[in-house]
């Protein structure tokens, strides 16, 4: 009799726990979120990230001063003119007494003048083609900051997009755990009420399920966090209510010579480099030439007019061309010049210096994240063949669980064994995939597979 009770009683628990998983999938389905795909969180945040549009902007600067006006090639050509006027009272004496004297008062004389004038330096020591060398030379630099930045934005969707990616699987990982300590627990009562188990286990039972429970919570924080952290590297407006692909997808294993022999060549941080040290040469050129006489040529068109209502004239005019050449050079500036082009050529040294410094770097960081790059690969293949194992592990403790071969602490020691080996993996797979990603970004291949 007590044992159909039971039959009863766990019967009716079995048909609330499946009434309620319904419930909670049709919960689900009315609360699903939107799948966030990789290229979409790339197109958004390429279109919208703030300091790409910043970047942007600056290079268009730059691209606006790259002019042959703003290199002193081009002649200056200004218009000019003006009418004044002047009431006098005049008052002339004469010595000579046969002339008589004047007092004209109240006289108003005014003088129409305008023209225009051009002025054109046609030598300057060819300081102005070393101006446009480094006017091109920043324009180039502007574009490359702006390539660089494009490609730390791009890497840092691609890595949050994955570390949510991750965060999910961890917290379906937790859930799963959640659910094993559900039926733990059934398994418990059930032998409880059978009498082949204690309320001991039964309370291990319930404070496990409550540890996988906080951690649950704790997990799914976390994911939100790292949702916000996304959407402002993306600057848009979408909620945290929204997933990823699950997947994390890795490209064919990459090769350390070849990684290292394109960044050496494109990386945009080493190009940024280059070009600075061609703007420091143009400098040098600049300051060479201020030991150089300039020659200037100059033309205009002028027109001048007087009326005076006093006077023996009545109006004067004269209008016509006027031209010329001049040459200047400066024989003495205080030891100047020699001093800007001492600075200059440290300037440049010190461009070549860092240009060194960051090929180092660059070399060395590539070492460094390859090696994390080959030990995350390792570590992937190891822990998907653990993963199989504590998976087979944790359904012989269940089964073994249930007919009492083996207690509550053993189960819950494969049963975390289990959670630990997915946690593992799925560390890998992220660790594996933010290197892949850095690796192509200082290799130069980053922006280029987003293309």
């Amino acid at each position: 009799m007590r044992s159909e009770t039971l039959k009863n009683s766990i019967l009716v628990k079995l048909v609330f726990v499946c009434s309620l998983l319904l419930f909670t999938g049709l919960s689900n389905q009315t609360k699903a979120q939107v799948i966030l795909e990789l290229e979409d969180a790339v197109r958004i945040g390429l279109e919208n990230n703030f300091s790409i549009r910043i970047v942007e902007n600056q290079a268009r600067i730059s691209e606006n001063n790259n002019s042959l006006g703003n290199a002193g090639f081009l002649p200056v050509i200004s218009a000019d003119g003006s009418v004044n006027e002047r009431v006098q009272d005049n008052v002339t004496v004469y010595g000579n007494p046969n002339i008589t004297d004047r007092n004209d008062e109240g006289a108003v004389t005014t003088v129409y003048d305008y023209g225009v004038n051009a002025t054109w330096r046609i030598f300057d020591g060819l300081t102005m083609f070393a101006t446009l060398d480094r006017l091109s030379s920043e324009m180039d630099i502007s574009e490359a900051e702006s390539q660089l930045q494009v490609e730390n934005v791009l890497a840092d969707i691609i890595t949050g997009y994955y570390q949510i990616a991750g965060q999910q699987k961890a917290a379906e990982v937790l859930e799963n755990t959640v659910e094993i300590s559900e039926e733990r627990i059934r398994i418990a009562e059930t032998k409880r009420d059978l009498g082949s188990g204690s309320e001991y286990e039964l309370l291990l039972a319930r404070a496990d399920y409550n540890t996988d429970r906080t951690a649950l919570i704790r997990a799914n924080t976390n994911l939100n966090q790292l949702k916000v952290i996304l959407t402002s590297v993306l600057a848009d407006s979408v909620t945290v209510e929204f997933s990823v692909q699950p997947e994390i997808e890795l490209a064919e294993r990459l090769v350390y010579q070849d990684l290292l022999n394109e960044a050496l060549e494109q990386n945009q941080e080493l190009k940024i480099a280059r070009l600075n040290e061609q703007v420091a040469k143009a400098e040098i050129r600049e300051i060479r030439g201020d030991w150089m006489p300039n020659v200037d040529v100059s033309g205009g068109y002028g027109y001048s007019r007087t009326e005076a209502s006093s006077g023996f004239s009545e109006f004067s005019e004269t209008k016509g061309w006027r031209y010329g050449v001049s040459a200047s050079i400066n024989l003495f500036d205080g030891f100047n010049k020699n001093r800007r082009m001492q600075n200059a050529q440290i300037r440049l040294k010190n461009q070549s210096l860092s240009k060194q410094d960051l090929q180092l770097r660059i070399t060395a960081e590539i070492s460094r994240i390859y090696a994390q790059y080959t030990d995350a690969l390792d570590l992937i293949d190891l822990e998907q063949e653990n993963l199989e194992i504590n998976n087979e592990t944790v359904s012989i403790a269940l089964e073994r669980f249930e007919l009492g071969t083996i207690n509550s602490l053993e189960l819950r020691e494969a049963q975390q064994s289990l959670l630990n080996a997915e946690n593992r993996l799925i560390e890998a797979e992220i660790a594996a995939k933010s290197a892949e990603t850095e690796l192509l970004r200082l290799s130069g291949r980053l922006l280029q597979k987003s293309r």
